[in-house]
């Protein structure tokens, strides 16, 4: 039974929870940034320094949420419960940081510095859960790789809606206050993810059960930290964030202002890398049937960076024609990895349990959770920053040098941290063949 195949259903069950995690994912990749600068009126340094501070609470409740899972458990197991107790809250969180009152400009920033705190615990508080749930679905790995092709093909189903459908809606249903249109748009968006979450949580089953050792905190992250594939995915995930988020965050500015777009070419746009990266999903799992999934993983994210270096060169100021298809390969891509990266951790936990004797589930999950958030605090930061460098002026008439900066931010400034990812990715070594060594010594 640990071993058990995924119906359908229950593969559709799972996936629908990234959905719901991506509602808020997306929306901090693609539209949270030029939400803050262009509609809510918040100047790109405070942004940086709103995405930076924040973080630091992640390094305090992603550990603490994995602990809680670990020790906690119910009639429904240890993940699930959370999506059904705290999938209400969540939606909440969501609308609350995309609503604009008419505050002074110290009013704003301690809005958004509450609102967003709070939608990032609650982000922390159902993703774990999340992401540590495949690992007792089912122990069967391709079973697992399977389930999380369903997962991010339905994460991207939720970006495209907050690509295509969130700038449409909030233009549609704002007419001449877009920040009421945001609200508007963003809150059926978290409605969306609250019941997404609700249909996870019946559809899905806990079947395999991991001895939770009752190692002291220190002793488990000596443990954990020892776990030299754990640690490469750490880093790979915080340099692939970074990466991701520069680019996505900045993508509607580039439509905005380098292509000289409007709402329905900055929509489009946005929909474009999203499509591409569903497709990858599908594909991504066609290729590893046939082909090993690290080398697919090392060798697409340096791909990405060269891909990143012709974007820049070929596509001048206004070329839409060239723009899309090469934005469309790009984002393709850069995400034929992500199957294997969400499969790699768990297996990644168990190689860990094989080397020590010793099983650290929740905190591994938790740190990888603080990764990538770390990864998204620093690029958020980064592009706050850049944008303020580049002397990008929010609504306004650009320069020739902030134009440019635009460029950048879209290719090679994030493919840079892609080939670093790949790079990493040299030194792992758990492949299909691997872990079933693995499973013999952890008997599962």
């Amino acid at each position: 039974m640990k071993s058990a195949k995924l119906s359908v259903l229950e593969k559709i069950g799972y996936g629908s929870g990234d959905a719901a995690v991506n509602v808020v994912i997306s929306s901090m990749f693609l539209i949270i940034t030029y939400f803050y600068t262009d509609i809510f009126g918040i100047k790109p340094k405070d942004i940086a320094l709103l995405f930076l501070l924040v973080r630091f609470i992640d390094a305090i409740t992603d550990p603490l949420m994995g602990l809680i899972t670990d020790k906690v458990k119910t009639k429904w197991g240890r993940y699930r419960h959370y999506f059904l107790f705290l999938s209400v809250p969540f939606g909440i969180s969501v609308f609350l940081t995309f609503t604009t009152p008419g505050f002074d400009y110290t009013g704003k920033l301690i809005w958004a510095y509450v609102t967003y705190i709070f939608v990032t615990i609650m982000f922390t508080s159902v993703t774990i859960p999340y992401i540590s749930l495949i690992g007792v679905l089912t122990s069967d790995p391709k079973e697992r790789l399977s389930a999380n092709g369903y997962r991010l093909f339905f994460a991207k189903i939720a970006a495209f809606m907050v690509s295509i459908v969130v700038p449409i809606m909030a233009e549609a249903l704002g007419k001449n206050d877009m920040g009421r249109g945001y609200q508007l748009a963003m809150g059926t968006m978290a409605l969306f993810g609250t019941l997404l979450f609700l249909f996870c949580f019946f559809t899905t089953r806990e079947r395999v059960e991991h001895v939770v050792d009752k190692t002291p905190l220190f002793r488990q992250f000596k443990i954990l930290i020892k776990n030299g594939q754990w640690t490469l995915l750490f880093g790979v995930c915080f340099f692939g964030t970074v990466g991701y988020v520069i680019r996505n965050s900045v993508a509607i500015y580039y439509a905005k202002y380098f292509l000289g777009g409007d709402a329905s070419v900055q929509s489009s746009f946005l929909a474009t890398g999203v499509v591409a990266a569903i497709l990858a999903m599908p594909v991504s799992t066609l290729i590893t049937k046939r082909y090993c999934k690290v080398k697919l993983f090392k060798w697409t994210q340096i791909a990405v960076g060269v891909i990143s270096l012709i974007m820049l060169l070929v596509v001048k100021q206004g070329d839409m024609l060239l723009a899309y298809p090469l934005y469309f390969i790009l984002s393709f891509v850069v995400d034929l990895h992500a199957p294997v990266f969400w499969s790699a951790i768990a297996e990644a936990v168990d190689y860990g349990q094989a080397e020590s004797g010793q099983r650290v589930s929740g905190l591994a999950f938790g740190g990888i959770s603080f990764a990538q958030k770390a990864g998204m605090g620093i690029a958020g930061a980064m592009v706050g920053v850049l944008l303020d460098y580049f002397g990008y002026i929010p609504d306004g008439e650009q320069s020739q040098f902030a134009l440019m900066g635009l460029a950048l931010m879209l290719t090679v400034i994030p493919g840079v941290f892609h080939m670093i990812m790949g790079g990493m990715m040299f030194r792992y070594k758990i492949t299909d063949d691997y872990y079933e060594v693995i499973k013999k010594k952890i008997n599962i």
